[in-house]
C-alpha cells in the first residue's frame, strides 16, 4: 500500500492539490497529513481524489470546529482525529503528531512501526531505536506548503517495501490557480 504523507500545508491549496495529485497517479490508496493544516477548507480540493485523508491539527490548528464538520461528511473523505492519531494501514502501525520530539518518543515505545510528524518544515527519515529491540521509523515530509524559505516537499511512501521518497513540487504552482480546468 503506497501513501502521500505531507505536513504544514498553511492554506497552500495549488500545493496540497499537486502533491495529492502525484500520489494518487502513483498509485497511494491514502493521505496522512501531520498538522498545520489552517483552514479546513483548504482540503476540498482533495475531495476529488477519494482518497481517504487523515489528518491532525498541529500549532496552527485553524477552525476546528469546521474541521469536525468537514470530517462528518457522508461523502467526505477527511478523517480529522484531533491532536494525534494511532491507525493502521497496509498491516503498518502508524502514529501521526505534529511535533517532532514527541514523534521520536512515540518511535522509541516500539508500539509503532511509522511515527509520521511535521512542525519543523525540514525533512526527516529516521530509524530510531525503541525500548522493545529493533526500530520504529519517523518520517517528516518537512512542508507541503513550502513556508518561507523551504521547498514545499512531501513523501511517497511503500508500506509494503517500506521506502520512503521525498517529492518536491515546484512553488510556481502556489500562484497558478484553475478556471474550467485550464490554468492560468
Amino acid at each position: 500500500m503506497k501513501v502521500c504523507i505531507l505536513s504544514d500545508s498553511h492554506d497552500h491549496i495549488p500545493l496540497i492539490d499537486a502533491a495529492v495529485a502525484a500520489a494518487a497517479a502513483e498509485g497511494c490508496e491514502a493521505v496522512l497529513h501531520a498538522g498545520d493544516l489552517v483552514a479546513p477548507s483548504t482540503l476540498n480540493c482533495l475531495q476529488q481524489y477519494g482518497l481517504p485523508v487523515h489528518v491532525i491539527h498541529g500549532n496552527n490548528t485553524g477552525d476546528l470546529y469546521a474541521l469536525t464538520r468537514l470530517s462528518h461528511k457522508p461523502e467526505g473523505v477527511v478523517r480529522y482525529h484531533g491532536m494525534d492519531a494511532g491507525i493502521e494501514l497496509g498491516g503498518k502501525r502508524i502514529f501521526i503528531v505534529h511535533y517532532p520530539h514527541y514523534a521520536h518518543a512515540m518511535a522509541a515505545t516500539g508500539d509503532w512501526d511509522i511515527v509520521c510528524c511535521g512542525h519543523s518544515h525540514k525533512v526527516e527519515l529516521t530509524q530510531v531505536p525503541t525500548i522493545k529491540g529493533g526500530n520504529a521509523l519517523v518520517v517528516n515530509p518537512g512542508t507541503v506548503g513550502g513556508v518561507g524559505t523551504a521547498p514545499a516537499t512531501w513523501i511517497l511512501g511503500d508500506l509494503e517495501t517500506m521506502q520512503f521518497d521525498v517529492r518536491e513540487i515546484p512553488k510556481s504552482l502556489e500562484y497558478t490557480r484553475q478556471v474550467d480546468g485550464r490554468s492560468t
